[in-house]
């Protein structure tokens, strides 16, 4: 039940060491209890105190010690060898640290912001359920100019669904286009979850209006925070390393237009892409790569049958890859990472 509870806390966005500490565990126990598959709380606690406990006197002591005006803005790490240079010794620096949590007394002081909670976390189990979008810069021949690429990609199946070069970074254009990606599809965008970060365009009223009478669930990011749309910064990065990504500015509006083109071409149709079982974007959202990946699965089958001496261990794993995570929560990324070491 413990276990239960803790995994629940992460998925939700927890801290696995704060959701142990809050009910009474240590990091380390929590993790021998995950090896060992659960089982029966059999802690029994000290049979003794420690011998080289602080008394209440000291710790009060520490405390007092830690307040005092000459101290009270100044990390343990500084406070002990400050004490050791007036001959002073009280405690150690982690038993400062350890006094001074307890007392409620160990607080982020600077005016930076506290970490924002993650984002929800989603799973797509097919394609046209969770899309993920951004708007990257290309280079203009005018110096400090760009054009803007809207891209829309299906997580799933990592198929570009749509683009648009602009020459402004608007939410009417990004509204204009996902509304055209819709008729071109021909599809019920109804409970489709859209996922980007939270820039202007993304969270501007017109966009958020259109998503809305679409019916399209809207997904964004953390503020500051730039992994949380992996897939489109994936994708981008792809695009811009690409050999053919011109080494020069795009002449004007109409040659960044022609190149894109002949890059979602290519991308979708014939990049063999590694996180899907090396098939192209195109198949997967068609469904042919059930077909080629058993394909292949016979020929190694075959390979191995021919000559056995050639393989110590199974074949390549050709399965398909049937659920895609967009920030899944740390217990689902472990779980993935131990069935992935399993198979």
């Amino acid at each position: 039940m413990i276990l239960g509870l803790i995994h629940e806390a992460v998925d939700q966005g927890a801290g696995r060491r704060k959701a142990a500490e809050l009910l009474g565990l240590t990091l380390r126990t929590l993790e021998r209890w995950e090896d060992q598959g659960g089982g029966d709380d059999r802690r029994a606690g000290p049979e003794h105190a420690p011998a080289n406990q602080l008394s209440a006197e000291e710790r009060a002591r520490v405390l007092a010690v830690a307040n005092q005006p000459e101290y009270r803005d100044r990390s343990p790490k500084q406070i002990v060898p400050l004490l050791a240079d007036t001959g002073e010794y009280f405690a150690s620096e982690s038993t400062f640290y350890r006094v001074l949590r307890a007392a409620d007394q160990l607080h982020h002081r600077e005016p930076s912001r506290a970490p924002s909670p993650r984002p929800q976390a989603h799973v797509a189990t097919g394609p046209l359920q969770l899309v993920s979008w951004d708007i990257t810069y290309l280079p203009s021949a005018v110096r400090g100019r760009f054009y803007y690429l809207y891209l829309f990609e299906d997580v799933w199946s990592r198929k570009i669904l749509g683009w648009r070069v602009a020459e402004t970074e608007s939410m009417e254009t990004a509204a204009e286009l996902i509304q055209q990606i819709c008729c071109d599809l021909a599809l019920d965008p109804h409970g489709i979850i859209l996922h980007s970060d939270n820039g202007g365009p993304m969270k501007g009223a017109t966009m958020l209006a259109t998503l809305k009478r679409l019916g399209i669930v809207a997904s964004f990011s953390r503020p500051r925070v730039s992994d949380d749309n992996p897939f489109s910064e994936s994708l981008f990065r792809t695009l811009k390393y690409r050999p053919e990504y011109p080494r020069h500015p795009f002449a004007d509006l109409e040659a960044a237009h022609r190149w894109v083109a002949g890059f979602v071409t290519w991308y979708n149709d014939e990049h063999l892409h590694s996180a899907i079982g090396f098939v192209t974007p195109a198949d997967r959202h068609a469904g042919r790569d059930v077909a080629l990946l058993a394909q292949r699965r016979q020929v190694y089958e075959r390979a191995r049958r021919r000559h056995p001496e050639r393989w110590s261990r199974t074949t390549r794993d050709w399965t398909r890859v049937e659920e895609v995570h967009l920030n899944p929560g740390r217990a689902t990324e472990a779980a993935r990472r131990e069935a992935k070491k399993a198979a």
